[in-house]
């Protein structure tokens, strides 16, 4: 069941990650995107799985195959040494950072919505 749970959600997940690819057009807008909102959905399931307001199944499922799947390490790295190739080192410093950043003030910020005691 586990396996089953966590493909649907990695099959959905994936879906929506290349539909937003082909809306922005392959840009790294796009990669970005999925990987902010995809830590923010990530970040609130985490913290209703932990305070057991969601059962495991659906952390399978939603946790783990759909944000597994929609967030795009992956492709970030590749699009991070496509623009070194390039020669694109502000485009690629900025893209480092604001992902990585924006991604982690994300999940945080949801936490200390969401009332999680650190």
């Amino acid at each position: 069941m586990n396996i089953l749970l966590i493909s649907l959600g990695g099959f959905l997940g994936s879906i929506l990650r290349f539909y937003i690819s082909i809306k922005l057009d392959k840009r790294l807008v796009g990669t970005w995107l999925a990987n902010v909102t995809g830590s923010m959905l990530l970040g609130v399931s985490i913290y209703f799985h932990s305070i057991h307001m969601i059962s495991d199944y659906l952390w399978l499922f939603l946790g783990i195959g759909f944000c597994g799947s929609y967030t795009t390490f992956s492709t970030f790295g590749n699009e991070v040494v496509q623009l070194l190739l390039m020669k694109d080192y502000r485009t690629a410093t900025l893209y480092i950072v604001t992902s990585l950043f924006v991604s982690i003030l994300v999940v945080l910020t949801v936490f200390v919505l969401l009332g999680y005691k650190f």
